[in-house]
């Protein structure tokens, strides 16, 4: 486990000591399908250090509708759970685990004290909540400040792969802007008749990343 976590920058650089602490009770967990992961109110166990794949953080509004918070990538962790962690608070939020992912989870213990020696797990927690802050300033600054049909085309936009390739369910989607299935399909309609995006099975791709980044910045008029 220490192996595959010094594949990270912060990791890499821990001294002999810090090595073997992190051996101390740092287990591997994957995930081969969705999995809830953390639940609010739960009790954080330690840091998860993602891996492969990716972690989403979300809240669920009371009529359940689901809304997402930001994504954890390989090589970062969540400095919500850390928060808990260094606080001891209750988990505030979900995680679940999308598709195939793998994480590891340092102690809360053994992460304090490498915390306290090591400067790279400081810079490490550090570099979290900048992230994390970011994140969650640009998600609220979308929540108020756009339509749905911003945000879906700011999801796009944020999330496709490098040939402008959504893989995500319309219902996934959904799931990520906090919406309905049914309000999203409708919105993806009216991009498909502008030519902007097309659709596949389980997939949208961009036909037209000026128009779709003109959606985003409101210069874009049905």
């Amino acid at each position: 486990m220490v192996e595959e976590l010094q594949r990270f920058g912060p990791f890499r650089a821990l001294s002999a000591d810090g090595k073997a602490l992190l051996g101390q009770g740092t287990v591997a967990h994957r995930w081969t399908r969705p999995t809830a992961v953390l639940h609010k109110g739960q009790p954080v166990s330690g840091a998860f250090i993602v891996l492969e794949g990716r972690l989403r953080v979300f809240t669920i509004a009371p009529n359940g509708t689901e809304a997402t918070l930001y994504f954890i990538a390989p090589g970062e962790t969540c400095v919500i759970a850390l928060n808990c962690l260094f606080n001891d608070l209750l988990y505030p939020a979900w995680v679940e685990a999308e598709r195939a992912t793998s994480a590891a989870v340092v102690p809360g213990a053994v992460y304090r004290r490498l915390f306290e020696t090591e400067t790279s797990i400081r810079d490490l927690t550090v570099q979290a909540l900048s992230t994390l802050v970011y994140r969650l300033m640009t998600e609220l600054e979308t929540v108020h400040g756009s339509q749905y049909r911003q945000r879906l085309a700011q999801f796009v936009l944020a999330h496709a792969n490098a040939d402008g390739v959504l893989a995500a369910t319309q219902e996934e989607i959904a799931g990520h802007l906090g919406t309905s299935r049914e309000v999203v399909a409708r919105l993806v309609r009216d991009l498909v008749k502008q030519q902007i995006v097309e659709t596949g099975r389980g997939r949208l791709r961009i036909r037209d990343l000026f128009a779709l980044r003109a959606v985003v910045s409101s210069s874009w008029r049905r």
